[in-house]
């Protein structure tokens, strides 16, 4: 699949696709783990434009409190708890 966005972006939906099923990660470890570490928000927006869902599963991505944030696929936050449900993760 060739992905089109801009470089951020790009390097942020390509480490989602390290986040194994039934796993979460928050916007501050996903900004940590592209070497961004004070990026959280960038990346919580990068999840937000990401066409790819759930291919590209920013639906693992949560906020530091444990809430869910929000998701911008089909559905929104309602199939975003279906897929991590489905998934395995308990909510």
């Amino acid at each position: 699949m060739r992905l089109k966005g801009t470089k951020f972006q790009l390097k942020v939906w390509i480490y989602l696709r390290t986040i194994p099923k039934g796993k979460v990660k928050t916007y501050k470890q996903v900004a940590i783990g592209i070497n961004r570490p004070k990026s959280a928000r960038a990346v919580a927006n990068a999840c937000a434009r990401n066409p790819y869902a759930p291919k590209i599963p920013c639906h693992r991505v949560i906020r530091t409190d444990g809430t869910l944030g929000g998701y911008s696929g089909k559905g929104g936050i309602k199939t975003k708890k279906n897929l991590l449900k489905r998934e395995g993760f308990h909510l």
